[in-house]
C-alpha cells in the first residue's frame, strides 16, 4: 500500500507563492475542461460555414476529446520525459495555437486537424493542474486546495455554454477559439514565473513504451467514437459500433495486461494497487455520469420543452455553477473539521433532493422552479467531490501524484462521456414508450379525452386537431421521460453510498475532528 502523502507532505516548507500556483493552473484546468463545452452551442453555424450536417459536424467536439482523452492518460508519461513544467507550458502553447488556428479553419478537414491540436496541448492540463495544486498546499489546506482546483474544473462545463453562446450570436463562432488566446497567455506567464517541479518527482525514461501507445490511442479513440457516436448510429444495429466495440474491448484489455508489466509503463495502472484510490475511482465515475449527463440533459429540456433560445437555454446551468462556487471553499475549510465520508453522505443527500424535485416536473414549469432545484444541486456537489478527491488522491504517495492525476481525471471524464451517450440514448427510449402508453388512452372510453375533443374539435379541422393531439402526446412523452431521467440519476448518486462507506478517512483529518469536538 503507497504511503500517505499528506503525511510526508508534514515536513516540508510552506510555497509562499501558493495561491499564485493556484490561479495559474486554475486557469489551465478551466479553459481545457470549458473548450469540451463551449464549441456545442455554435455547432448549428459551423453547419452553415463547412456546409456539413449535425452528424458530421460533430466531429468538431468529438475530434477535441479523443485527443484530450488520451493525452490525460499519458500525462505522466510526459511529464517524466520531459519535465511536468515544461510540457505543462508546452502543452499550454500547442492549446493556445490549435485555438488560434481553430479560429481562421477555412475547411472542414482544417477544423478537425486543428481541434485535435487543442485536444492534445488541452488534455494534459486538467490532472497536472490538479497535480501540482495539491502538491504546493500543505496538508492541513488540502481541501481549500481541491475546493481551488474545481472552481475551474466544475464550474467550467456550466459557463461553457453561456460563454459560447453569447459569443457566437454577437462576434460569431470564431471568437469561442480566440477568447483562449489572451487568457492562455496570461496563465502561460504565470506558471513560467511561478509554478516548479518538486526534487522527489521521477523524470527520465529508458525506454519508450511504442506497443503501449499504440494500445492506448487505439483503445480510447474507439471508446470515444462508439459513447459519441452510438446513439446516432443506432448503437448495436450499426457495424461501426459493433467493431468499434470490439476493437476497444480488444485493445484495451491487452494495454491493462502490458502496462502492468512494463518497467516504464505509458499509463501506470499500479496505482490501482491502492485500494483507497480505486473506491474513489469507482465513485468519481458515476459522478462523472450524474454531472455531465445533466449538464446534456437540461439545456435539452428547456429548449425543447419550454421552448428557450440557444442562450438563455445555457443560462439555466448557471444557478448550479453559482451555488458551486459559494459552497467549493466552505466545503475546503469544513474539510480539516468533519469527517469526509459525513461530508460524502450529507452532499448525496442534497443532490439526490434535487433531482426527486427535477423529476417532478411539468411542462409548465417557471424558471423560478428550476433554479431552486439547481441551487440546491449546486450546494450539494461539493460535499462530495471535494471529500472524494482529497481523500483519494492523498492516499497515493506523492512521487505518483501526476499519474494518479492523470488516472482519476481519465475515469471522471470517461463517466461524463458515458453520462452523454446514456441520457441521450435514455431520452429517446423513454419517450418512444411513454408515447406508446399515452397514446393507447388515446380513445372515446376515456372521459378525459373525451372532454378535450368537445372542446377543441369545434375549433380545428380533422387533420388539425390530429397534429394538436400528436404534438400534445410527443411532448407529454419527453416530459415523462426527462422526469425518469432524473430518477435514473439520482439512483447513479445513491449507488456511491456503498462504497463511500469502504473509504478510510485519513488518519490526521478524524484526529482533529475530534479536536475540534474537544
Amino acid at each position: 500500500m503507497a504511503n500517505i502523502a499528506g503525511q510526508e507532505n508534514l515536513t516540508e516548507p510552506v510555497n509562499p507563492h501558493k495561491w499564485m500556483v493556484a490561479l495559474a493552473v486554475m486557469v489551465g484546468a478551466f479553459m481545457a475542461v470549458m473548450d469540451i463545452s463551449v464549441v456545442n452551442v455554435a455547432l448549428p453555424h459551423m453547419m452553415g460555414n463547412f456546409g456539413q450536417n449535425i452528424s458530421s459536424i460533430t466531429w468538431v467536439a468529438t475530434a477535441y476529446s479523443i485527443a484530450a482523452v488520451i493525452m490525460v492518460t499519458m500525462s505522466n508519461w510526459w511529464s517524466m520525459l520531459l519535465g511536468r513544467k515544461y510540457f505543462y507550458l508546452m502543452s499550454f502553447v500547442i492549446f493556445t495555437v490549435g485555438s488560434m488556428l481553430a479560429g481562421i479553419a477555412h475547411t472542414f478537414p482544417e477544423m478537425i486537424i486543428y481541434r485535435i491540436i487543442q485536444g492534445i496541448g488541452g488534455g494534459s492540463l486538467i490532472p497536472i493542474s490538479q497535480a501540482i495544486i495539491r502538491e504546493t498546499f500543505p496538508q492541513k489546506e488540502q481541501g481549500i486546495a481541491m475546493a481551488v482546483f474545481s472552481m475551474g474544473v466544475v464550474v467550467a462545463p456550466a459557463v461553457g455554454p453561456v460563454l459560447g453562446g453569447w459569443l457566437t450570436d454577437h462576434y460569431g463562432w470564431p471568437w469561442i477559439f480566440y477568447i483562449n488566446i489572451p487568457i492562455s497567455a496570461i496563465g502561460m506567464l504565470l506558471v513560467w514565473l511561478y509554478v516548479h517541479d518538486p526534487a522527489y518527482l521521477p523524470r527520465g525514461i529508458r525506454k519508450v513504451d511504442v506497443l503501449g501507445i499504440i494500445l492506448l490511442t487505439i483503445g480510447l479513440t474507439g471508446l470515444q467514437i462508439v459513447l459519441e457516436r452510438g446513439q446516432q448510429e443506432n448503437w448495436f444495429e450499426s457495424n461501426l459500433i459493433i467493431w468499434g466495440s470490439i476493437i476497444t474491448v480488444i485493445t484495451l484489455t491487452c494495454l491493462v495486461l502490458w502496462e502492468i508489466r512494463v518497467k516504464e509503463p505509458i499509463v501506470n495502472f499500479r496505482v490501482f494497487k491502492n485500494h483507497q484510490f480505486s473506491l474513489g475511482c469507482c465513485v468519481i465515475f458515476l459522478f462523472g455520469i450524474a454531472l455531465f449527463g445533466t449538464t446534456f440533459i437540461l439545456p435539452q429540456f428547456t429548449q425543447r420543452l419550454l421552448n428557450y433560445p440557444a442562450y438563455q437555454a445555457g443560462l439555466t446551468l448557471m444557478p448550479r455553477a453559482i451555488a458551486l462556487v459559494l459552497f467549493l471553499p466552505l466545503v475546503g475549510k469544513l474539510y480539516n473539521h468533519v469527517d469526509p465520508r459525513a461530508m460524502m453522505l450529507f452532499g448525496i443527500t442534497v443532490v439526490c433532493t434535487s433531482y426527486f424535485d427535477l423529476a417532478h416536473l411539468a411542462t409548465s414549469a417557471g424558471s423560478m422552479n428550476i433554479v431552486r432545484i439547481l441551487l440546491l444541486m449546486g450546494a450539494g456537489m461539493p460535499f462530495l467531490f471535494i471529500p472524494l478527491s482529497t481523500m483519494t488522491l492523498n492516499s497515493v504517495a506523492r512521487e505518483s501524484s501526476t499519474a494518479a492525476t492523470g488516472l482519476f481525471n481519465l475515469i471522471q471524464q470517461v463517466g461524463g462521456n458515458v453520462g452523454y451517450a446514456l441520457m441521450a440514448t435514455l431520452l429517446d427510449r423513454f419517450s418512444t414508450i411513454h408515447h406508446e402508453y399515452l397514446a393507447e388512452n388515446i380513445s372515446l372510453y376515456n372521459q378525459n379525452f373525451i372532454n378535450f375533443y368537445q372542446k377543441t374539435s369545434s375549433n380545428l379541422t380533422d387533420q388539425g386537431l390530429l397534429a394538436l393531439i400528436n404534438r400534445l402526446v410527443t411532448q407529454q412523452a419527453e416530459m415523462m421521460a426527462y422526469n425518469d431521467i432524473s430518477i435514473v440519476l439520482m439512483f447513479m448518486f445513491l449507488l456511491c453510498v456503498p462504497i463511500i462507506i469502504f473509504i478510510r478517512a485519513p488518519k490526521n483529518i478524524i484526529h482533529t475532528s475530534h479536536v475540534a469536538e474537544i
